[in-house]
């Protein structure tokens, strides 16, 4: 099963991270994977392409069915591997809709990150505004004080008393947060859970190789 599996990835990038948590989780060791460079260009590579025609990573497939966007690739290896590792959907009903929810929410978070992070690489010189920087720190603010809500009666995950697919999803997003600034002190909940989390086997494998050499950075910490 595994070895009809390939990844192509590339450091810090939250899509890979997902899906290398969830073959972790789902006891798919000893798949093909290689890491390549964003610096270097790799991901715009015929290798890559190949698989992933919109020059992106992560490039994931199983046999020929081709998964890159990450959140079909959870979804799907929790579908086809449902009684192997580690069960990832809640059977009670309320806790599936509410997992589903949060999954799902994380595109916001991961968002609103972005906006403030890549500012001036998504908008020309030309068309940028102090206003507009304002604009997206307070959006996110507000979105990282949800999740900070969210939190506040956690038993360690973001839904019910089991690791599910939300955190899967979700928590390489809040690990982006931290590592680019976030005050824990100003977000407790939010700094109890990614504490909680981060030295998870599932989520170790996966670390981002370049944040093991290099230092946070401070870009949120006004957040």
């Amino acid at each position: 099963m595994a070895q009809d599996m390939t990844l192509l990835w590339g450091s810090g990038s939250p899509p890979c991270w997902r899906i290398m948590i969830m073959l972790e989780e789902k006891e798919l060791k000893g798949y093909n994977q290689k890491l390549l460079s964003f610096e270097k260009k790799e991901h715009k590579s015929k290798e890559v392409l190949d698989i992933n025609p919109r020059g992106q990573f992560p490039a994931f497939k199983y046999k020929d069915y081709i998964l890159n966007e990450s959140y079909a690739a959870c979804l799907f290896l929790e579908n086809q591997f449902k009684s192997q590792g580690t069960k990832l959907t809640p059977d009670c009903p309320k806790e599936l809709a509410l997992m589903y929810q949060r999954m799902f929410e994380g595109f916001s978070l991961l968002e609103k990150t972005g906006y403030v992070l890549y500012y001036d690489l998504i908008v020309p010189e030309n068309e940028r505004h102090e206003s507009a920087r304002t604009r997206n720190k307070e959006a996110l603010t507000t979105e990282v004080k949800l999740w900070e809500g969210y939190l506040a009666s956690s038993s360690g995950f973001l839904t019910g008393k089991a690791f599910s697919l939300a955190d899967v999803t979700v928590f390489p997003n809040i690990a982006y947060l931290f590592r680019n600034g976030l005050c824990e002190k100003r977000y407790p909940n939010l700094a109890k859970y990614y504490n909680g989390l981060k030295d998870r086997p599932s989520i170790k494998v996966g670390w981002p190789p370049h944040w093991k050499e290099s230092e946070s950075q401070a870009t949120l910490k006004d957040i």
